[in-house]
């Protein structure tokens, strides 16, 4: 496995990819419309294939983590992508890492959580909210639990 960095001659590709993870490029979070277009970050390749992407921003010494995908779950691929991710957060002097996942996403908490991310906020009903901006996003989620909140998670560095 290879991580190389999103680029302009990869963002054909990329964006492509997003568009299969997330079914668009503009992803609603925290009341905000993204374009996951314009988003810096990391792609994991394996024989031809994307197996895993991270994006992110920063903003006042604060890196958001956007979006995480491992096409392999349990191999490594979305632990090393997290890896670059911290890693180009203290060269940038960040103050903390953070992001923002569903009330249904049991498997990004754990996923989290295990790395040194604490649960910080939940944001009772966002994702109703985010609905009126983005009405794709489904009523329910994985394990057929509906999608209301997110939940905010930090790592300090």
């Amino acid at each position: 496995m290879i991580i190389l960095p999103i680029e302009q001659d990869n963002r054909t590709t990329i964006d492509a990819f997003i568009v299969r993870q997330w079914f668009s490029l503009q992803m609603v979070v925290h009341g905000e419309v993204i374009d996951m277009s314009a988003v810096d970050g990391w792609y994991a390749f394996d024989y031809d294939d994307i197996v895993g992407l991270i994006t992110y921003r920063i903003v006042h010494q604060e890196m958001e983590i956007l979006s995480l995908d491992s096409m392999q779950e349990n191999k490594g691929v979305g632990s090393a992508l997290l890896g670059q991710a911290i890693a180009k957060a203290k060269i940038y002097g960040c103050s903390r890492i953070w992001l923002i996942t569903t009330n249904d996403n049991l498997s990004a908490l754990l996923f989290y959580q295990k790395r040194g991310f604490e649960i910080v906020k939940i944001h009772y009903n966002a994702v109703d909210e985010a609905k009126k901006l983005k009405p794709s996003i489904p009523l329910f989620g994985n394990n057929g639990i509906p999608i209301h909140d997110e939940i905010e998670l930090e790592m300090v560095i």
